[in-house]
């Protein structure tokens, strides 16, 4: 069992910042033997996901699981830097670097000894500290005494003994020290001719060690009552027992003024600290999410600010754990209160203001109505009615019809206790919940029909391995919080802390964590998921979950619709991949449906219907019974090529981000892969992986095409996508920051071995590479250099070099690009965003992100011409190539490929025979003289019809 000795201290270490500090504890590590030097990345990377701040001027800094393999044993050094390192945005100081190099959970006991020690007053001692028997001295895990103004009363009404106690146990509840006023008043002890005391202690009811004080001015008498858990700090005790026989405080009891007794015990009185007081508005209450949201806004000011709800105890404002243990639910009051001539006194009215709006949620406020509200408010109005009947438009995001009743998916709200007595009990029970949520994940990957659902699962069972995830639980059991707060309080801050970062997997990572953290939640509280109909039925949700993808079963759900997500969105792109009907961006009015609503919804022109009329079912049943039979000859023909009937042919192709799906997109009819999604192949690794394993990866997908062309784009991370092996800088807007060729033309040699791979696994077969986010023909250029001096060591004769077209600039200047590049393959889905400034997962806009805009049919009408001028080729490899009201439009402006998903295939071959293009090229001609992007889908399907 690993433990601390001062031994394990390293004093009077110097950093600058933070990353120079790191490399001192990597080398100290290094030193003694516990880690290589490659251990440093490890570091770095964990920095750049997650914050290792504790609080009181000590950080826990510990490397990835990815890193594991630099460690030479496991062990923990406990670092003094005595000017302190700025550590984060918020300016904390840590002054007690804990560096951790553990293999598996070995460090965890120490781990649980930090958590102890924080819960006392240990920052003063940690900075000042000059060795290391007074580091280890700091962190003996003694707990404070709480001793504050709102714990004392000078204005006791009453002489008796008895009442006097007992108001005394209410004050030590309301501030969480005791759990329960049934304590039998014990004898007290006489320590002054004006002072009586009661030491209550090992008593089960004790929560932390405090002092409350009762005096009353008739009598001029007074009762000290204080609880004393097992870890109290007793110089702290010894301190004010000191006090309180002194003459000096008996003097200042009998005068019967505050100041005097406040003085005497070292308390600067909050009375004349400003305060605030706003009523809560939220619908269930100060829960993790809008507390975040307060506690983060009370760190950007300077000074001490604290709370309190409806007259009870006072906590910090800053602190998320405290905030939730005040258990504050709509209607109470919070009162601010802001510590003088500091810059907290100006936060007071933000903070009321930010309460009054609701802290990042929908309310009902009756006060001033903040910019949050006024967005919902325009997001209601923008709410069509669901009139039985009536179909109602939605973007369409997966063809086909379907029919069946609705089950409304809704996030649940679940009660459960905000506090615990007993650390080690509730910490007992989050680890069996944990366990159990594994055993299960364990269940579905085996049971997983496919690779991708079984990643999922595989990557969920990771994150409840990670030791991360589990200390960041611990920290708020030892808090004080239950398991299920703790946890929740935890997952939730952590998720909104990923999802605002640029350098992981921002929303996806945020949403496989509240997935996960769901699971374990439901086992805490004895619940189960809701259970979805046997009988088909039509999915309604807000949005699809990581989770979601692996549960939806083809032949149960008929269809899907989602408040929220656009065509390019997660939700449209999963439903197309299992071949399920699909609306998104329907709005948040389809969440009031009852279960068991009768729903026929049509995925390809985009509407759907409540409660429709027998006679819309039977003829849209039979519109469906058309459809499969017209897939059905479709497959029959998926391996024929796609030709109009009056002979023009475009290739059809698909998009790929698994190696191991090639051959099953052969089988669809591909002809060849239009786009190979490279960042996901990477993700499939647990680290950069070196040019063997890349060329192991593409020589499956060479070999299963049997000489068909293989379009390949470099690794492309940034903006929604990342590696978590690859840390990156947090970026305010990491769309329009370093992503796709402007990160590899930062990293050339991460460039120059995907290339070098790309050439040697191809062996000279079909070999395609474009270059991601080209907006600048420097960029151009520049990758085209590492390229040429790859092929200068390993010549290629059937090599072909474009460029991903998903940048307006690079749309405008397509003539000059067309000169110096080999072929062009349009991005839709980001061109999309980029030219109408819309991003696509923008809850409330992302249904406006149409591909089929006459802005962005313009600028691939431009790149076509510009291309076929000097005798080059366009694909399109955006999720725009397989909307069927689209396909006529592109094959009409000329575009040379479509490369879309697999199950998509065949159904737009069919599609392409069936049309002329000269037909195609009127449409499309017809499309460029539109003014919106739902014009022209109504002038499509009525050219269709």
């Amino acid at each position: 069992m690993l433990t601390l000795t001062t031994a394990d201290v390293r004093m009077n270490a110097q950093a600058s910042d933070k990353q120079q500090a790191l490399q001192v504890l990597a080398q100290i590590l290094q030193d003694d033997g516990l880690a290589t030097a490659d251990y440093l990345h490890g570091l770095m990377a964990r920095e750049s996901q997650a914050a290792t701040y504790l609080g009181q001027g000590i950080a826990i800094p510990h490397g990835t699981p990815e890193s594991r393999e630099a460690i030479i044993q496991t062990g923990v050094r406990l670092v003094h830097f005595a000017d302190g390192v700025a550590w984060n945005d918020a300016g904390d100081k840590v002054y007690l670097a804990v560096v951790i190099a553990a293999k598996s959970d070995e460090h965890l006991q120490i781990l649980q000894k930090l958590t102890h020690a924080l819960q006392g007053d240990v920052a003063d001692g940690i900075a000042k500290a000059t060795n290391a028997d007074e580091i280890m001295a700091a962190l003996g895990g003694t707990s404070s005494l709480l001793i504050q103004e709102s714990l004392i009363d000078t204005q006791v009404g009453s002489e008796q003994y008895d009442e006097v106690f007992l108001q005394s146990l209410s004050r030590l509840k309301a501030h969480h020290a005791i759990s329960s006023r049934a304590i039998t008043a014990p004898k007290p002890t006489v320590l002054s001719q004006a002072v009586s005391c009661v030491i209550l202690e090992n008593q089960p009811q004790i929560l932390t060690s405090a002092f409350a004080l009762s005096v009353n001015p008739n009598s001029k008498q007074a009762l000290a009552v204080i609880t004393a858990d097992k870890k109290i700090n007793t110089d702290k005790l010894s301190w004010l027992y000191d006090v309180l026989m002194s003459d000096a405080f008996a003097q200042a009891v009998q005068s019967g003024e505050k100041e005097a007794i406040l003085s005497q015990l070292g308390i600067q009185s909050q009375s004349d600290w400003q305060s605030l007081s706003v009523v809560l508005p939220n619908e269930h209450g100060l829960h993790a999410r809008p507390a975040t949201a307060l506690s983060e806004l009370a760190k950007s000011f300077d000074g001490d600010i604290r709370v309190q709800v409806d007259g009870g105890a006072f906590v910090s404002a800053k602190s998320l754990t405290r905030l939730l243990s005040l258990g504050a639910v709509k209607g109470q009051t919070l009162t601010f209160i802001a510590q003088p001539d500091t810059d907290a006194q100006n936060a007071l009215p933000k903070l009321v203001e930010a309460v009054q709006a609701g802290l990042g949620e929908s309310v009902s406020a009756t006060s001033a109505i903040p910019v949050a509200k006024k967005q919902t408010d325009q997001s209601d109005n923008n709410q069509v009615a669901l009139v039985d009947g009536e179909k109602i438009r939605a973007v369409a995001a997966s063809t086909g019809l379907a029919v069946g009743e609705s089950y409304v998916s809704k996030a649940v709200k679940y009660n459960y206790p905000m506090t615990a007595q007993n650390p080690a009990e509730q910490m007992t029970q989050l680890q069996t919940a944990i366990n159990a949520v594994k055993d299960d994940l364990r269940q579905l990957v085996a049971s997983a029909k496919n690779a991708d659902i079984a990643q999922i699962f595989t990557a969920h069972i990771a994150l409840l391995e990670d030791e991360e995830v589990m200390f960041g639980a611990k920290d708020g059991i030892d808090d004080g919080l239950s398991a299920p707060a703790a946890w929740h309080a935890f997952i939730e801050e952590l998720a909104a802390a990923q999802a605002s970062l640029g350098n992981h997997l921002l929303a996806e990572r945020a949403a496989d964590l509240r997935d996960v953290g769901h699971k374990v939640l439901l086992k805490l509280i004895g619940k189960t998921e809701q259970t979805a109909p046997q009988n088909p039925y039509v999915l309604i949700k807000e949005d699809l979950l990581p989770s979601d993808v692996a549960n939806l079963d083809p032949t149960k759900v008929a269809g899907i619709i989602t408040a929220v997500g656009g065509s390019s969105s997660h939700s449209a792109i999963v439903a197309r991949a299992l071949g399920i009907p699909a609306l998104v961006g329907a709005g948040q009015q389809v969440l009031s449906l009852e279960n068991g609503t009768q729903i026929l919804l049509d995925g390809g022109e985009g509407w759907f219907v409540v409660n429709p009329e027998q006679s819309l079912i039977e003829e849209c049943q039979q519109a469906q019974s058309l459809r499969r039979e017209q897939k059905r000859q479709a497959m029959q023909h998926a391996h024929e090529p796609a030709i109009t009937l009056d002979g023009h042919r475009v290739e059809v192709a698909v998009n790929l981000g698994n190696v191991a799906d090639t051959a099953t997109a052969v089988a669809n009819g591909a002809e060849g892969v239009g786009l190979l999604r490279t960042e996901l192949v990477f993700m499939s690794h647990h680290q950069v992986p070196d040019i063997d394993q890349q060329i192991a990866d593409y020589e499956q997908v060479f070999d299963a095409l049997d000489g068909r062309p293989l379009v390949v784009r470099v690794l492309d991370i940034g903006g929604d996508k990342a590696l978590p092996y690859l840390p990156m800088a947090a970026e305010e807007n990491p769309f329009l920051g370093l992503r796709g060729i402007r990160l590899l033309l930062s990293r050339p040699e991460l460039l120059r071995s995907q290339l070098t791979a790309l050439i040697k696994a191809s062996k000279r077969r079909d070999l395609r590479i474009m270059f991601p986010m080209i907006g600048r023909l420097e960029e151009w250029r520049a990758a085209r250099a590492i390229l040429d001096e790859v092929l200068a060591g390993h010549p290629h004769d059937n090599l072909q070099v474009g460029i991903m077209l998903e940048v307006p600039s690079a749309a405008v200047m397509a003539p000059i690009f067309a000169k110096e590049v080999d072929f062009f393959s349009v991005g839709t889905n980001d061109l999309t965003q980029y030219v109408l400034a819309i991003d696509r997962g923008h809850p409330l806009l992302s249904k406006d992100a149409d591909g089929l805009h006459p802005s962005i049919l313009t600028l691939i009408a431009q790149t076509v011409e510009a291309a076929h001028a000097h005798g080059k080729w366009v694909g399109v490899c955006g999720e725009l190539a397989s909307d069927p009201a689209a396909v006529p439009i592109l094959v009409g402006l000329g575009v040379d490929e479509l490369s879309m998903s697999s199950s998509s295939i065949a159904l737009t071959k069919a599609k392409i025979r069936a049309l002329t293009l000269t037909d195609a090229q009127s449409l499309a001609k017809q499309a460029l003289q539109c003014d919106s992007a739902m014009a022209v889908r109504e002038l499509s399907l009525t050219v269709a019809r």
